[in-house]
């Protein structure tokens, strides 16, 4: 869980090296990543070089592991809330770098329950 950057069309752009240079989006690699491979991230013209994004992307692996640990599955997670809303406030809360958007977009690659586009952005003002 993470953003290439703030332009609409960026990350489309920029996906093909930040998933050579973030191993893939695995996340078990992604979580072990030290000061060392940061500051190689960080000279990296693939990816988006800000330094708190990519700090944030390693956090959020980490993230995901443990409270795939906790919940004895992601999934588990993510259906532990009553509803959509509660769902997205709890991602927030864990997850950082994570708007509205991005946890709408997030919910609905994973498969998870979103209302629909139209009546979520109208809603949203």
């Amino acid at each position: 869980m993470g953003a290439c950057g703030s332009r609409s069309d960026r990350p489309l752009h920029c996906r093909p090296g930040i998933r050579t240079a973030l191993e893939r989006f695995d996340v078990g690699k992604v979580a072990r990543f030290g000061e060392d491979d940061l500051e190689r991230l960080v000279k990296d013209k693939r990816v988006i070089r800000n330094r708190r994004k990519l700090e944030a992307t390693v956090h959020n692996a980490r993230k995901m592991i443990e409270l795939d640990k906790h919940y004895n599955g992601f999934q588990n997670y993510l259906r532990s809330r009553n509803d959509y809303d509660a769902t997205v406030r709890s991602l927030r809360a864990q997850f950082k770098f994570l708007g509205e958007m991005g946890c709408y977009y997030f919910l609905y690659v994973v498969g998870e329950e979103v209302p629909p586009y139209e009546e979520w952005r109208s809603s949203r003002g």
